[in-house]
């Protein structure tokens, strides 16, 4: 049922939004993972449109796209974008995009220089548990730095060895793509990779161009030509194209052009060389990464829709620019706010930053301007030191607008330790600092399949000078979200599925394993795992993403307490917790708001009117559709009447609310509910409840509540329960009555990790 569920949501995506992956202006370059016919699938590329036009790079018709882990050209190809397949395009599971059109030239997936010691083979990198390498090249043999956008054109910035490069793709007429490039001085000469193929020889005696294929006239043939002031062809190896840049003491311009088609046709290559080479117009690359003049100089203006204060929160809607000149996909990942608190960064899953302006006012116009655009499913963002920093799915980005138009010039590469496949539900997830500056966000591993590699299914932290990451802890599914805590440890969720037999809230500690054997987990005894804070029924919420700590004290009675939000249903829960021995145990109950129209993911207390701020998508399994939504979530001062403590022994279960309850229904053991149930952890998706006292009996123990106390503050509940049993999950129900009489009807789902 699960997965019929999951079909039916991801054709409804798929069948709703029709076109609005391929509509979208994504500006010049759009990142992802692609297949290369006949050359294999490039997991982080950067596909740049070459030729002139309105609407970005999907409505181009000539391209070259690069692989930031290899530093390697991979394809130049036209006639053609993308087939659009995949789970943050069309919706589908188990499917990547391909490029489509017909390819000029490809080279093989591995590195795009050679290495240092003279080596071409693909050996150092992070080896899969499929023997297939992953990750960026060692930043001494090449290093990917970052691209700057200067109106329609792309420079990537980038190093081999200690050499810089600049480099931009151009195009000449309709099939010659240009690789301009400009090389710093080193003392060391550089190899670059050219073109695959067989037999590469120079075009009658000429020096600067070659020929690699055929030399019958029908046959086709791959030609290229260097031009500028350095650069030798390198024609030993026999399958493969390569250009020697030699030591120099001063930088150094340089052009290498590639053409395909039939050995007939390649006089009219020499001919559009000797164009090129007569135009003298080489680029100065340096001169384009200043910046460039503003191309989405247009704002959008939006209202605040504020909510009813009918209960204790109310919930105002931000309303998002749906309808913008780019037609841009709304479905926000992560925001963060700037320090004059009235503006905030908001990223999309499709790739986009904007920023709004007006979030501080409790009603009126909202003014949004988008800044950058054409990265990679970014879901989370962080503002530090007024810089924006995006975590994407290959890497996480810094923002920087080099000449002060208000709009981003170069994406900075800050770290790219990412290790990165082509499956679908790879998400990176969210992004938090803790107090040295370091960052966090969770890696999802592969959905159905064993993890491949170390980030598979892991809590990720990198250095505060983006320079290094380590793996804190692993065996997640699908963590939405990490809550960084001030004691080493961190919150996350997982989400049910194959060995997660329901969702899960999880209290993390260095070198943790969180059950998920689909993680990179070579060796781990699937019995051997860290259980959750809580195991969270379906039914209660279907996927939780992050936990944060309320720490304002204008949002009600809940500071200090920690609660979480709910991407599957959108609503709000507080996470009542305790530690007995080291091993965590809670409960979550709902706090009295009304759902949201999309899922609720990322969350940020603002800093001077201290509500709670959330934005999310909807883009996989969910009960919320909206395509994006932002929130303010306001407290109003009505009674809230929540669990903000928990805590279980054999003498029964005690519940602290936030407000005082009335004594005499507090106090009768009637006005009390309870039940308890297992579930299988197996390979299996998911699980049905099984009785503790029984457990190849499907369903639930009921409990009887023998006794009810109250403390004397009116807040602490304890019941006895004669026949508790530790279990993953025990359902309380209440229906009791607030110290002023006002109704409190809800309940709380709970995990018995230990009962002493």
């Amino acid at each position: 049922m699960i997965r019929i569920v999951l079909f039916l949501s991801v054709l409804m995506a798929a069948t709703l939004f029709a076109g609005k992956w391929d509509e979208m202006n994504y500006g010049p370059y759009l990142t992802h993972s692609l297949e290369v016919r006949g050359a294999g699938i490039v997991n982080k590329g950067i596909a740049i449109r070459l030729d002139a036009g309105e609407g970005g790079v999907s409505k181009g018709n000539a391209f070259m796209l690069y692989d930031t882990d290899l530093l390697n050209c991979a394809v130049g190809w036209g006639g053609g974008f993308i087939d659009w397949r995949g789970i943050a395009m069309d919706g589908r599971h188990n499917a990547h995009a391909s490029i489509r059109g017909d390819q000029t030239f490809a080279n093989p997936v591995g590195p795009g220089w050679r290495s240092p010691a003279g080596k071409w083979e693909d050996t150092v990198r992070v080896r899969g548990l499929d023997k297939k390498p992953y990750g960026p090249l060692p930043r001494t043999w090449a290093h990917y730095k970052g691209l700057y956008v200067h109106g329609n054109k792309v420079v990537l910035s980038y190093t081999v060895g200690a050499r810089g490069v600049f480099e931009m793709p151009s195009l000449h007429g309709e099939n010659v793509f240009i690789r301009n490039l400009q090389i710093a001085p080193g003392t060391s000469e550089i190899v670059m990779q050219v073109a695959q193929g067989t037999d590469a020889k120079p075009l009658n005696g000429s020096r600067n161009i070659v020929q690699v294929g055929g030399t019958q006239a029908d046959q086709p043939v791959i030609a290229a030509a260097v031009l500028g002031e350095t650069g030798l062809w390198d024609l030993e190896d026999g399958k493969n194209l390569r250009l020697r840049i030699p030591a120099a003491t001063k930088a150094h311009r340089l052009r290498v052009l590639i053409w395909s088609g039939s050995a007939a046709d390649i006089k009219g290559f020499a001919k559009a060389v000797a164009t090129v080479q007569s135009e003298d117009d080489a680029p100065n690359l340096l001169k384009l990464t200043q910046g460039g003049k503003a191309q989405w100089t247009d704002t959008v203006e939006t209202q605040i829709q504020a909510g009813l204060d009918l209960g204790p929160y109310a919930t105002d809607t931000f309303q998002l620019p749906d309808n913008n000149p780019w037609k841009s996909w709304m479905r926000l990942g992560g925001f963060d706010f700037f320090k004059d608190n009235r503006r905030a960064a908001v990223c999309t899953w499709q790739g986009d930053v904007w920023i709004v302006e007006g979030l501080d006012l409790p009603k009126g116009k909202l003014t949004w301007r988008r800044i950058a655009t054409g990265m990679f499913q970014p879901l989370g963002l962080k503002i530090v030191n007024e810089t924006i920093y995006v975590c994407c799915r290959d890497q996480i980005t810094r923002l920087h607008d080099a000449n002060d138009d208000g709009e981003i010039d170069f994406y900075e590469n800050f770290n790219n330790d990412h290790q990165v496949t082509e499956h679908f539900h790879e998400f990176a997830m969210d992004l938090q600092t803790d107090a040295e500056g370091n960052f966090y966000f969770a890696k999802a591993a592969r959905h159905a399949k064993d993890g491949l590699v170390p980030h598979h299914g892991s809590i990720i932290k990198v250095s505060k000078d983006g320079s290094k990451s380590w793996r804190i802890a692993n065996g997640f599914r699908a963590p939405n979200g990490v809550t960084v805590n001030g004691d080493g440890t961190f919150f996350a969720s997982d989400q049910e599925g194959h060995w997660i037999p329901k969702n899960r809230i999880n209290l993390i500690k260095q070198d943790g394993f969180y059950g998920y054997m689909g993680s990179y987990v070579p060796g781990r005894d699937p019995e051997d795992y860290d259980p959750p804070v809580v195991w969270v029924h379906n039914s209660v919420d279907r996927s939780p993403a992050e936990q944060l700590w309320v720490t304002s004290d204008k949002w009600g009675p809940l500071k200090g307490t920690l609660i979480n939000l709910s991407y599957g249903t959108g609503r709000l829960f507080t996470v009542p917790y305790e530690e007995v021995d080291g091993v965590p145990q809670g409960g979550v109950s709902r706090i009295p708001l009304g759902e949201t129209p999309t899922g609720v993911m990322r969350g940020r207390f603002h800093p001077v009117d201290g509500q709670l701020y959330a934005c999310g998508l909807f883009g996989w399994a969910g009960n919320k559709s909206r395509p994006g939504g932002f929130y303010r979530f306001r407290y109003t001062g009505k009674p809230l009447h929540v669990p903000v403590k928990y805590a279980a022994s054999k003498k029964g279960v005690s519940l602290t609310f936030s407000e005082p309850l009335d004594k005499a229904t507090a106090t009768d053991a009637g006005s009390y509910a309870a039940e308890m149930c297992n579930y299988r952890r197996t390979r299996g998706y998911g699980s049905r409840d099984y009785k503790v006292s029984n457990p190849d009996q499907q369903g639930r123990d009921q409990l009887e509540v023998s006794m009810a106390t109250l403390s004397a503050d009116g807040k602490t509940i304890t019941l006895q329960i004669p026949d508790l049993q530790k279990c993953m999950t025990l359902r309380i129900r209440y229906n009791l009555k607030g110290a002023k009489g006002e109704s409190v009807r809800s309940e709380i789902n709970c995990t018995i990790n230990v009962l002493k």
